[in-house]
């Protein structure tokens, strides 16, 4: 802890010190530079939290070559495909990528379109680097001029400067290495500085003097040209990583970034979300209101969450705490248990169903112990089984709820796949910062219904009250 609080800065403290930013307001240019290049922006997302800065995207949880092409040939700038990779071992997150690679090529073929390809991660440095990454890279048989990493995420208070990616923990920047994150059971690491942080994910492969760096004084003091300048540099798929600490200084890097590809250079690219937006032209949207979603007036909220992280447990508390809140635990120990698993599961379902039945907004949660095995594959894989019996829980509910959240990214991919069978939904936008909203397609089993996606590690501990309250009033009025 104290090592904790040595590193820890004050945000306004370390923002204020930086340079002004880039004066000029450089999302008109950049729009024009999209639909200049006719290139669609193809979002790999490894879990569905990756569409918290976006609206009026589609994202698809079927690669089916027919099914991009159709994608591929809209007048919409992007889309999301859902691999969810993040939740399965290495090898099957770089199978995932490589059949999705060779689908897009072949889709583009056919359609006879250009796309660029976003490997979108989490903001806090969680994932399979630079397994996905090469396995993708592999498929779409370019060769790219480097990698681009890019963790900036300012919804979540993600912010990379000198460097090192920081965290924001309550007005506080932590480095991101000294944060809970880092300590993940599969995706841990002990690099703050991300060119370090590279040079340990790839085991030296890419060396950190051999890592590239656009740093704050290259956005906001040499712009757009500066940005260009250095990628015109950049060959034979070297690394490059890009400081960030506004949406202005994402501006400066993506209009110099996309001088350059008109130019033939050519990126893959890996990111948080924030980058998303920019890189597709799309202009803010105000958060959405209950009157937005148009909630149908009967039926209750469910929500349903996975997440285990501190974060979450916090806003859980303080979801419990609510007066009209019903709730069902469900036993992670019983859920792992094959004997116990299926008696666990029905229980938890029929207590929901009975709250649901009398009016009540009910929350499912798992346990909040941690079940981890002995290795990253068998964390993975209990964490699979736990998620699998959250959704065999939402099979067994038989009332109709009046929208569903679901908590965490394995858990809102389940959710959303397996539990409503989502092929297509519409990102409508977000209910708050870094929590998107879909609209579900005609396929899925509650067409029209709307889903929140709310990731782990966004919010602070009152977050989650503030939405279920949101979304409650207009039932109410």
């Amino acid at each position: 802890m104290a090592l904790l609080k040595k590193k820890r800065i004050q945000k306004n403290e370390l923002l204020t010190s930086l340079p002004d930013e880039w004066p000029v307001d450089l999302l008109p240019q950049i729009q024009k530079q999209v639909k200049a290049s006719k290139c669609k922006v193809v979002v790999l997302d490894d879990d569905p939290t990756g569409t918290q800065t976006v609206h009026s995207i589609p994202v698809l949880t079927d690669w089916s070559v027919e099914a991009l092409q159709v994608e591929l040939s809209t007048d919409l700038p992007a889309f999301y495909i859902l691999t969810n990779s993040r939740s399965f071992p290495l090898e099957v997150a770089q199978s995932i990528n490589r059949e999705i690679g060779g689908n897009l090529i072949e889709a583009a073929r056919k359609a006879n379109l250009s796309f660029v390809v976003v490997s979108r991660s989490d903001s806090t440095l969680r994932g399979h680097f630079p397994g996905e990454v090469d396995a993708l890279a592999k498929a779409l048989v370019q060769d790219f001029d480097g990698w681009i990493i890019n963790p900036f995420f300012l919804e979540g208070g993600r912010y990379t400067i000198d460097d090192i990616h920081y965290v924001d923990e309550g007005g506080w920047l932590v480095p991101a290495a000294e944060t809970e994150f880092a300590r993940d059971s599969v995706f841990g690491y002990r690099s703050s500085n991300l060119c370090r942080w590279v040079e340990e994910k790839t085991g030296g492969r890419f060396s950190l003097d051999a890592v590239a760096s656009i740093s704050i004084n290259d956005l906001r003091e040499g712009g757009p040209g500066r940005v260009a300048s250095i990628l015109a540099e950049l060959q034979g798929g070297c690394v490059c990583v890009v400081n960030a600490a506004s949406y202005r200084d994402l501006e400066v890097f993506i209009a110099g970034l996309l001088d350059v590809e008109a130019y033939g250079k050519r990126f893959l690219y890996r990111t948080a979300a924030s980058f998303v937006r920019i890189r597709s032209g799309l202009s803010p949207r105000p958060l959405l209101t209950a009157q937005d979603l148009e909630l149908q007036d009967s039926g209750n909220g469910l929500i349903i969450v996975g997440s285990y992280v501190p974060r979450t447990t916090d806003q859980v508390q303080k979801l419990l705490e609510q007066p009209e809140i019903s709730h069902a635990e469900v036993s992670v120990e019983l859920l792992i248990d094959d004997k116990r698993r299926l008696i666990e599961i029905e229980r938890v379902a029929a207590e929901a169903d009975r709250a649901l039945g009398h009016g009540k907004d009910v929350v499912i949660f798992t346990s909040r112990q941690r079940a981890a095995g002995r290795d990253a594959k068998r964390s993975l894989s209990i964490g699979q089984k736990i998620s699998k019996g959250l959704i065999a829980i939402l099979d067994k509910v038989t009332t109709k709820p009046r929208y569903i959240l679901a908590k965490g990214g394995i858990t809102s991919s389940d959710v959303a796949t397996e539990g409503l069978k989502v092929k297509r939904a519409m990102v409508c936008g977000q209910i708050m910062p870094g929590v998107p909203v879909w609209k579900l397609g005609a396929e899925s089993l509650l067409p029209g219904l709307a889903y929140i996606v709310f990731p782990g590690n966004v919010g602070d501990s009152q977050s989650l009250v503030e939405v279920v309250n949101k979304l409650k009033r207009i039932k109410k009025s």
